[in-house]
């Protein structure tokens, strides 16, 4: 596929982080887009888009949304790192890609791309390094969200089976600019440029711009193979050495004393159940996990096959402050303990 002006493509879960960032990255390629989600965002406001409103839950409202597209970006999901004590994690982020994907296939939609994650790979046990080969998501020891991203991937195989052309992206963790809803990265990144994270905890990820994760969807739409996953990551940081970029950028102190996560880790669960439960704490038992299970993540397929490439955290930390110094917050997700 070359181009795409005039190219009419959907993004499901287009108000979110990586949704609005992929929504201009589109239409700066000169395509049509259809904008779905549940309602529109501060994301989406000013851009030249056709908003449509969608359940996932509701296959009847995603056949308006695909129908005539040409391509569709499905990134509508839940994150959780609170487990999922109602169920709808699982039900939105399984069954809503098992209903995305039926729909594309019955739509006519000639190139379908799923957004999934790193968590649908096994962090606890795929070693000190991830590629596309590492053993993938199941069983009760990992949390309820990985579990549902490999379990979504599934369904879209299945669909896949039965003639979708669709491939699979996995980001790591995503952070950046343009993050009007304050994503749970963003509300780090502030709280450590304004000093309310006293101290290093231990552990780390792997952190990439979601500008790069945008670019890298549209390079797996154009050029990925059907059925295939691609890992859009960026490098591996400690929560140290996060805070020291802020810090470089922020000018403010970077936390001086650091917490093994062995000390944090068995508090977790305690801090959860005695936060109110209209704020949810950074550090619960899912958070944890992902900073204790935190391998050195291979973008190598991705930029041999795409031409995928990830640009330097401390550039995606000046950005994102940057961002944050320049714009109005938005609409806000509840509070972060």
């Amino acid at each position: 596929m070359t181009g795409l002006p005039g190219t009419t493509v959907t993004v499901t879960g287009a108000g979110g982080h990586i949704g609005g960032t992929l929504v201009r990255t589109l239409l700066e390629k000169g395509a049509k887009v259809r904008a779905a989600d549940l309602q529109p965002s501060a994301a989406l406001d000013g851009l030249d888009v056709e908003f449509v409103p969608i359940d996932v839950l509701r296959p009847e409202t995603l056949a308006p949304a695909f129908e005539r597209a040409d391509m569709v970006f499905h990134l509508a999901a839940l994150i959780s790192i609170v487990g999922d004590p109602t169920g709808h994690v699982w039900k939105v982020n399984v069954g809503g890609a098992a209903n995305a994907a039926r729909a594309a296939l019955e739509a006519g939609v000639t190139r379908y791309v799923h957004c999934s994650s790193v968590h649908a790979f096994d962090l606890e046990r795929c070693g000190p390094s991830l590629d596309e080969s590492a053993p993938r998501t199941v069983g009760r020891h990992a949390p309820v969200y990985d579990r549902s991203k490999f379990a979504a991937e599934q369904e879209v195989r299945a669909v896949v089976a039965e003639g979708l052309d669709a491939v699979i992206v996995n980001p790591s963790g995503v952070f950046g600019p343009l993050d009007f809803r304050r994503s749970r990265m963003g509300e780090t990144i502030l709280q450590l440029r304004d000093g309310r994270i006293p101290v290093n905890i231990g552990g780390g990820f792997d952190f990439v711009d979601v500008r790069d994760v945008a670019a890298g969807m549209v390079l797996a739409m154009e050029q990925g193979r059907t059925g295939e996953n691609y890992l859009l990551s960026g490098t591996r940081l400690s929560i140290k050495d996060l805070g020291r970029l802020v810090a470089e950028r922020s000018g403010r102190p970077a936390p001086r004393f650091s917490i093994p996560l062995g000390l944090v880790k068995p508090f977790a669960g305690l801090v959860l159940r005695l936060t109110p439960k209209d704020r949810i704490p950074i550090f619960t038992p899912e958070s944890v996990h992902a900073l204790e299970y935190s391998p050195t993540v291979s973008h190598y397929k991705a930029a041999t096959e795409l031409g995928y490439a990830a640009r330097p955290p401390r550039a995606t930390v000046s950005d994102t402050l940057a961002w944050w110094d320049e714009h109005e917050r938005g609409d806000q997700p509840p509070p972060i303990a």
